[in-house]
């Protein structure tokens, strides 16, 4: 491990938007700790469907006063790219560098929590979220007094996930690495947090004007 004496990008001067969307960046960061197989065979890359296997974990981080747990997002500047806006983030929030996947694990539009309690599409957030493979964390990070980070496994982290979209964007990394079957019945179980009558009418309201999956931010 190593340290960065790194500070975190405050404020939205250099701030990305896309009409009225603000644009955010993000990335579920993983690791996989591989197994030899019963032949005592080492075990292969992730996601090449042989006999091999390997145990998937990825990082959370926690924000105060809550006990359910987020992936490391925050918004896309104007002086870098959508990966190193992830990346950044990653490292800003959750402390971890790591090797972005340039696919992205899909998009999606929600509402930031200073404009939850609005009726328009001002002040919605349209998010690009990637698969991060995790190579170093740091031992100090810019955040690390409101972030706390964890490593948890798929089937944890079906449960601690804050909001739908989340869960969406694991699957989505799950699949890609084909580790998807074993968490399966742990998917089914995780059931999201009833939305308020104010939430359920802020999702259908971006649901019905985005291309993309729709949750709360």
């Amino acid at each position: 491990m190593s340290s960065d004496a790194v500070a975190a990008r405050k404020g939205r001067l250099k701030q990305r938007y896309d009409n009225e969307f603000r644009l955010v960046a993000g990335c579920v960061p993983y690791r996989a700790n591989k197994k030899d197989d019963e032949l005592g065979n080492p075990c292969s890359s992730l996601g090449v469907g042989d006999d091999h296997t390997a145990e998937v974990e990825v990082l959370m981080i926690s924000t105060p006063n809550r006990t359910d747990m987020v992936f490391p997002k925050g918004g896309w500047e104007d002086d870098e790219d959508v990966y190193q806006a992830a990346s950044r983030e990653a490292m800003e929030e959750a402390g971890v560098k790591g090797i972005i996947n340039r696919a992205a694990l899909g998009h999606w539009v929600f509402k930031s929590k200073s404009s939850q309690n609005s009726t328009s599409l001002s002040g919605a957030c349209k998010g690009y979220i990637f698969a991060m493979e995790v190579t170093e964390e740091l031992e100090t990070w810019p955040e690390q007094d409101t972030h706390n980070r964890r490593w948890v496994s798929p089937a944890e982290a079906y449960q601690l996930c804050r909001y739908e979209w989340m869960r969406e964007a694991l699957t989505a990394l799950l699949e890609r690495l084909s580790v998807l079957e074993p968490v399966a019945a742990a998917t089914a179980a995780a059931t999201p947090p009833e939305l308020t009558d104010q939430q359920a009418g802020m999702y259908m309201m971006l649901q019905a004007s985005s291309d993309g999956a729709v949750a709360l931010c």
